[in-house]
């Protein structure tokens, strides 16, 4: 029983962070449909048009509209992305909360846009920053889990490194004080 409540409290961190982003996701694409015709722009505050603008844009690609005619692709790629996150969430030490975050923003992400391909036929993007590719939340969540994934993985990496020449030090000293306890060694 305390195995089922355990694995129950793992999985709403999962469920809990995704559903956030999904439902952000979903709920700002709506308003950007209702309230904008496709290719519209909106612009919330004249002085930062050249940098930041919203525009209803359709997307049938990968985030910020790459390979455009690959959406059933897409459409699988995040079933089994998702899957793959449900199945090894378990497996993550609850330590490792830069990995769990990271899983959680990219399984948000890939549900938003897969939502989205299921019900709609395409993805709807609506952030426009300088010249780069129109994007969503989902997009977003995506590249922050998986910038957050490198950054966890670089210092768990690091952490360990640093444990391990800490270990070989320590075999070096032990070795030492034996040779001077026993010069025959």
């Amino acid at each position: 029983m305390k195995n089922i409540q355990r694995s129950i409290t793992n999985y709403l961190f999962l469920f809990g962070i995704s559903g956030i982003i999904v439902g952000l996701d979903q709920w700002t694409k709506h308003l950007v449909r209702i309230s904008l015709e496709l290719g519209e722009e909106w612009v919330p505050l004249p002085d930062i048009t050249p940098f930041l603008r919203i525009v209803h844009w359709k997307n049938t690609g990968a985030a910020f509209g790459l390979l455009p005619q690959a959406s059933v692709i897409f459409t699988v790629i995040a079933i089994l992305v998702a899957l793959a996150i449900i199945y090894y969430w378990p497996r993550i030490p609850s330590n490792q909360f830069g990995l769990r975050i990271a899983l959680a923003l990219q399984l948000g992400g890939a549900l938003g846009n897969l939502i989205s391909r299921l019900s709609e036929g395409i993805v709807t993007d609506w952030i426009a920053v300088g010249n780069f590719p129109v994007f969503n939340v989902a997009d977003s969540s995506i590249s922050v889990g998986v910038a957050v994934l490198v950054i966890a993985t670089w210092r768990d990496e690091r952490r360990k490194g640093e444990e391990s020449v800490a270990d070989v030090a320590e075999e070096v000293d032990r070795e030492d004080r034996a040779q001077e306890a026993d010069p025959a060694v």
